[in-house]
């Protein structure tokens, strides 16, 4: 964990050193309470291999969500203890919160418990980021570069840098409603996404299969996709005959508007072309099947906004591609000969 996140404030930091001993303690003792099952310490809390297959099984059952479940209540207390590693615990959950979450939302089920935990994860956004929009600066084409000499001046009248928004401003809120909730869980993803290096596989791997359900459309049609653009699915369009493939739908579908797509594009960018991730085979397939289901989705809606981002994962995800057979230039031999 870098310095930053360990101590934001130097009186922050060192109130939090001190704490963190007993908030962690104290968290254990209640998991424990909540999962007896569960055989961890404070030493362990953050590397037991067992604490998250425990807790995504609690957090799948019918009832998880409610305002009375004493795990959604755990998850509220421990990232509101303000321990970095808590925090960063918690957030190990947020794809399971938030994809059982959004799949249940159209039963119109009480979900107090889940929501109270995306309103802390959002309020604690809101309040780092002290409300602002996130922006980035676009280069202006109609200046000089840099790097070039111009034989002729060139005249512009623009003085300010062009910025592009990426989150918008937020707002504090104290309850989720349908309008604001596709913004509230897309905020959520993006604090997960500030944090995706510390995040485990087996998080993103359910964050995958979650895209993949939200999606609502089954996009194996489009394994190949890349091949037809070429001209090299000559053949599989003459076994197709003039039969017209249309993408089957399946359970799950909920609403993408950009605010939510836009965090998930990045957190699937992340497994298909984030560090090493094309040698975990598990999480790589995952994702890729989450693209061509959203790219399916995409075109379903005529969404431009979805097709060209996914079209576009898609074909870098076949630079990347997992090969066990391989040989990786950048990987360093390992022998018992020491070579003077």
């Amino acid at each position: 964990m870098s310095d930053e996140e360990s101590s934001p404030t130097a009186g922050a930091g060192a109130a939090t050193a001190t704490n963190s001993p007993e908030k962690i303690q104290t968290a254990v003792e209640s998991l424990t309470a909540i999962v007896p099952s569960l055989s961890i310490t404070s030493q362990s809390l953050l590397s037991n291999p067992n604490l998250y297959p425990q807790i995504s099984t609690l957090l799948r059952k019918p009832n998880s969500g409610s305002g009375d479940n004493n795990l959604c209540r755990w998850l509220y207390d421990t990232f509101q203890s303000g321990v970095p590693d808590l925090q960063l615990l918690v957030l190990r959950f947020l794809p399971l919160i938030a994809g059982v979450y959004l799949s249940r939302v159209a039963d119109r089920k009480p979900q107090a418990g889940f929501e109270a935990v995306l309103l802390a994860l959002y309020a604690h956004e809101t309040t780092s980021r002290a409300g602002q929009a996130v922006t980035v600066t676009i280069p202006d084409l109609t200046q000089p570069s840099v790097y070039h000499e111009s034989k002729t001046p060139i005249k512009s009248n623009a003085t300010e840098p062009n910025l592009a928004v990426v989150s918008p401003t937020l707002e504090p809120h104290g309850t989720v409603r349908s309008t604001r909730r596709a913004r509230i869980v897309g905020v959520t993803l993006e604090l997960f996404y500030s944090k995706i290096a510390h995040m485990p596989a087996s998080s993103k791997v359910d964050f995958c299969e979650f895209c993949r359900i939200w999606a609502g459309q089954d996009g194996d049609m489009y394994k190949n996709f890349e091949e037809n653009e070429n001209g090299n699915g000559s053949e599989n369009r003459e076994k197709e005959g003039s039969e017209m493939v249309v993408p089957k739908k399946v359970e799950g579908r909920v609403p993408l508007p950009w605010e939510l797509l836009q965090p998930v594009m990045r957190i699937l960018g992340h497994c298909l072309l984030g560090p090493n991730n094309n040698k975990e085979v598990e999480l790589f397939g995952a994702a890729s099947e989450a693209c061509r289901c959203l790219f399916a989705r995409g075109t379903h809606d005529v969404n431009p906004q979805a097709i060209l981002p996914m079209r576009s994962l898609l074909r870098l995800s076949k630079t990347v591609m997992p090969n066990s057979n391989a040989l990786d230039p950048t990987e360093l031999p390992v022998t018992d000969v020491i070579s003077l």
